[in-house]
């Protein structure tokens, strides 16, 4: 049911991810290809890849990124986007980030960029990658956390899953640190950082109707939300402010 919503809600958005300034240039894509010592003969997963522009980024700096997702919608963006480019050696594949049709040990580098918090187990996911990883590989995740604050955490993902029934939940850092150890992964760097969205973009993307977005104006205006996410007015109009863990990690040789 999770998966079946998911596609629903991004297939209809697809276009409007390939073209969304936060996931096609937010910072923590660049910050997450700076950090990253690629070699050109890894062999790269990005998994929920959306439009691809993780797997997009990557692409010149590695002899191949397999981009996989879900919605067929998305990955038909990323099979243009990389037409457009002219790389080549991007290929796709629909799979659920739990259950990955790749051998264990197929990866020199696996990511996976602002779209854990849709996925129904979050430790299943972990365990997949981790498998298809080889050893001495490097693990990458980048999401929106929520705060280490129980209640605080609920009412941020009520607002997430207002503005998309298809959100599962963010977790907080503390809970991915406890997921990839789990795996068996080793935490090589953590750093959090602000990514701004702006509000009318957001909720467009997601056909969210008038008196949902009032409704989320109104949370968002209203503590506890107001005072974790800092909305202002600014020349996109009203913004606030989510808070995307980059998390590193490597699967230690066995």
């Amino acid at each position: 049911m999770a998966n079946s919503l998911v596609r629903q809600k991004f297939g209809a958005a697809a276009a409007d991810y390939a073209a969304s300034t936060v996931h096609a240039a937010g910072p923590s894509l660049a910050r997450l290809v700076a950090l990253i010592e690629t070699k050109p003969t890894w062999r790269v997963l990005d998994i929920a890849t959306g439009a691809g522009h993780t797997a997009l980024a990557f692409a010149p700096k590695v002899a191949k990124v397999t981009a996989t997702d879900i919605t067929p919608e998305m990955l038909a963006e990323t099979r243009r986007l990389a037409k457009e480019r002219k790389l080549g050696n991007v290929v796709t594949a629909q799979a659920a980030a739990d259950d990955l049709p790749f051998p264990d040990t197929s990866f020199n580098l696996v990511t996976c960029r602002l779209a854990a918090h849709h996925f129904p187990s979050p430790k299943a996911f972990m365990r997949e990658a981790a498998r298809v990883l080889i050893p001495g590989g490097t693990f990458a995740l980048v999401d929106n956390i929520s705060p280490d604050d129980q209640g605080l955490a609920a009412a941020y993902n009520a607002f997430e899953k207002l503005r998309d029934p298809s959100h599962g939940r963010c977790l907080s850092l503390a809970e991915w640190s406890g997921l990839i150890q789990g795996a068996r992964l080793t935490i090589e760097a953590s750093e959090v950082i602000d990514q701004d969205i702006a509000f009318d973009p957001w909720v467009k993307r997601m056909r969210c109707t008038p008196s949902t977005v009032t409704r989320l104006r109104d949370m968002l205006h209203t503590a506890p939300l107001s005072e974790l996410l800092r909305p202002r007015d600014t020349d996109d109009g009203l913004t606030f402010t989510l808070r995307e863990a980059i998390i590193l990690t490597r699967k230690q040789p066995t």
